[in-house]
């Protein structure tokens, strides 16, 4: 007799308790809540040769996106080996995915995850596993595409489908298809209003249009939705942060901050990326923030885990600059270089991408704001190379833009302003921007004028 999950899809196991803790462990998974990885771990105290488990507890692992937890990918794929013969073809797929991820050839892992996504258009663990190495890789269109090719095969009978909805939202946002995007989260959210990533991609929207008062409410109505007992939780207080930072409201920022994103001083990458992110941006609108970058260089340095992912790498190094730790930051550079010259995804992640952005960083830090723009200049044209979504890499623009107006290069900063007001015409602190902007032309204008009525320009006229 041959047993399948959920989804109809084939399990080597014969343990339908087994296959039911996978399920309750998958739904977890696609919704971010609770601990997906014990419930996991709890199938496979009680089966050890439970295969698809282990391939859940190694797709858990890679999407991390976090160098920290390769110890713990490996000895999952060591107890996994132990087995393998047992495994069906799907089974034995999904682990040569993971077995390629730490091995540091994330692309192979991504395309072999996309393989099975591909023959297996239900496999729900696989689709939600490439699609967040797509996003790791910065691969914009597949965040879209890949979902695009199993939606066929996916009705509202299937479960799980508001999560294949709430991604495809998100890849319909990250590629700029704005109404598309936030009609595709919104149904996925009728379908099941607690999917915090169908939330986050509207809120992605919203974020993108310079809506942020729509923004602020969508999050705030939503909030027992996404906010408890769940992975997003902290991501989704950022881009609320981000709202109200956008609205100049820098003491909601900081409160937000202290109670929400570092309350509970977390060293998970994405809660401790999201921290630097907006330390840095308020430091880029001359925010004081006390000594909140010392908890958060604590905790980058403690994490360790350097020079595995390029784009972790750019948020320590805020940190690190943020608080004066030298020493940190030049290992961590030392780290970054080592990686460039591998091989593989994060070789190039840091070669073409890491490296300037920090290079920028430290300039910027050192008032070298002309070297700032020539690096951001050329390097945010690529930034995606390095994963992230358009939100998060938008700090790459923000410190172009200061740079520019604190280098007192008023053609630029006009141009990046310009731009700006073209992207987001609803955003408040556009006329924040704007105000400054019009400041620098003056002062270049009235420098001007000086330097024509001068006795030495009278001089050199007449000469």
């Amino acid at each position: 007799m041959e047993h399948t999950d959920a989804r109809h899809l084939k399990v080597s196991s014969g343990n339908s308790r087994s296959i039911e803790r996978y399920d309750a462990a998958l739904e977890l998974f696609n919704g971010y809540y609770g601990d997906p990885l014990t419930l996991i771990e709890n199938a496979l105290a009680e089966e050890p040769d439970f295969m698809m488990g282990h391939a859940m507890r190694a797709g858990l692992l890679v999407t991390a996106g976090d160098g920290a937890v390769m110890p713990m990918l490996r000895q999952a794929l060591e107890q996994a080996d132990a087995h393998l013969g047992r495994a069906n073809e799907r089974e034995q797929r999904h682990l040569a995915a993971a077995r390629a991820w730490l091995e540091g050839d994330f692309c192979r892992a991504n395309r072999l995850y996309g393989q099975i996504v591909v023959d297996y258009p239900r496999d729900l663990l696989a689709i939600q596993v490439a699609h967040l190495t797509d996003f790791f890789l910065g691969q914009s269109s597949m965040l879209r595409d890949r979902v695009a090719q199993v939606l066929p095969h996916w009705n509202a009978a299937v479960p799980g489908f508001s999560h294949v909805l709430g991604m495809h939202a998100f890849g319909l946002e990250e590629t700029f298809l704005y109404e598309q995007a936030e009609e595709r989260g919104r149904f996925a959210l009728e379908i099941n209003a607690r999917d915090p990533w169908a939330i986050h991609a509207v809120a992605h929207v919203m974020e993108m249009q310079g809506r942020t008062d729509d923004g602020i409410e969508w999050l705030q109505a939503r909030a027992a939705d996404w906010s408890q007992d769940n992975m997003m939780a902290v991501h989704n207080w950022w881009h609320l942060t981000l709202f109200h930072l956008e609205r100049c409201d820098t003491e909601r920022v900081l409160a937000l901050y202290d109670e929400r994103i570092r309350s509970g001083h977390s060293a998970v990458a994405l809660d401790v990326i999201d921290a630097s992110a907006m330390l840095w941006r308020l430091c880029l609108r001359g925010v004081d923030v006390g000594d909140r970058w010392k908890e958060l260089a604590d905790t980058w340095e403690a994490r360790g885990a350097e020079g595995q992912y390029a784009f972790n790498d750019v948020h320590a190094a805020m940190a690190y600059l943020g608080d004066d730790r030298p020493a940190a930051f030049a290992r961590l550079v030392a780290a970054m270089e080592r990686a460039a010259r591998g091989s593989g995804a994060n070789a190039a992640m840091s070669r073409d991408v890491g490296l300037p952005v920090v290079e920028a960083l430290i300039a910027y830090e050192a008032r070298d704001y002309d070297r700032v723009i020539e690096l951001l200049g050329a390097t945010r044209l690529i930034a995606q190379r390095f994963g992230g979504s358009h939100a998060q890499r938008d700090v790459l623009n923000l410190t172009l833009i200061e740079a520019a107006l604190r280098g007192g290069n008023t053609r630029l900063a006009q141009a990046l302003a310009a731009e700006r007001t073209e992207l987001k015409p609803m955003n408040p602190s556009l006329h924040r921007l704007a105000q400054r902007v019009r400041a620098l032309a003056i002062e270049d204008d009235l420098e001007a004028a000086e330097q024509r009525t001068s006795p030495v320009a009278a001089v050199q006229r007449a000469a």
